[in-house]
């Protein structure tokens, strides 16, 4: 990804948002040729002169300053996840020199998976390759060791296949939320080869992740609610959690729950019940 091009798009997706009403401007009279605050009415709230900040959206303003980029932040309304990202594609990162090390799970953490028979649980890569998991996130999603590497992607899955597709209840939300992650994923790691790799395959083969990688929007959702339609369980209510592992930042642990007492709690229970009949595979981890 080039840094200089997603800066400058992402700032005028930001810009483009905002009316001069949500930042204390008059309302503007009349039709605008472009939505959203102009460039000069975002210098202005920045502190900045008009002709830094369009060199900034030209991606020509090299080595911003942090207070340049609170300044613009804060003007832009930015939320943390969005204010982070514009720091990651701000500022140069020199190329890796050595490609990054193979993903790999700790021999602890499977053996943790593998206890909580009764929650469904997996873990992530960073560019959201399902690297280890166990029974019951194969009850509740797919079987994921039956799959090749390339196929326990999450994002090839939300948006190639059918069946994941009709799984999720909120599929919009849920196709939206991996589009966000994957784009801060970018911003942070513009060298990654494949990773720009995958975001040009879903580019290419789904209209729905072209749509929405355009739209620029960035974010790391770490809690919330899913509603899925599971064909052995029926309908059920979801909260899942996410934990980032301190040793391995890339690395992150995903869990699936229900409310205690709920009809969606009794259908994971029997869910996870019927998982753990069915025979083991050897093979848990990428």
């Amino acid at each position: 990804m080039d840094q200089r091009t997603e800066l400058g798009e992402f700032l005028r997706s930001r810009r483009a948002r905002l009316r001069p009403e949500d930042v204390g401007l008059p309302a503007a009279l009349g039709k605008r040729r472009v939505p959203g605050l102009r460039r000069e009415e975002l210098a202005q709230l920045a502190g900045v002169s008009v002709d830094y900040y369009v060199r900034l959206e030209q991606g020509r303003a090299r080595n911003a300053s942090a207070t340049v980029l609170d300044a613009v932040a804060q003007a832009l309304r930015l939320n943390e996840d969005e204010y982070a990202y514009l720091r990651n594609i701000a500022k140069p990162v020199p190329a890796r020199r050595r490609p990054a090390r193979p993903e790999r799970v700790r021999p602890g953490l499977q053996r943790l998976l593998d206890m909580s028979a009764s929650v469904p649980a997996y873990v992530v890569g960073r560019r959201v390759d399902v690297l280890a998991w166990n029974r019951a996130a194969c009850a509740l999603f797919t079987d994921f060791a039956a799959r090749p590497p390339g196929g326990r992607n999450w994002a090839r899955m939300i948006f190639l296949e059918q069946e994941i597709r009709d799984l999720f209840d909120d599929w919009t939300v849920k196709a939206r939320e991996t589009v966000s992650y994957l784009r801060m994923q970018a911003g942070s790691r513009p060298d990654d080869t494949e990773l720009a790799a995958l975001v040009g395959e879903l580019s290419v083969k789904s209209g729905d992740f072209r749509h929405w990688w355009a739209s620029h929007e960035v974010h790391d959702k770490a809690h919330g609610r899913k509603h899925l339609r599971h064909p052995v369980a029926g309908d059920l209510v979801l909260d899942f959690e996410t934990l980032r592992l301190p040793s391995d930042p890339d690395q992150v642990l995903v869990t699936y729950t229900a409310e205690a007492g709920s009809p969606s709690e009794e259908a994971l229970n029997f869910l996870t019940s019927w998982s753990a009949d069915t025979p083991d595979r050897a093979e848990r981890t990428s």
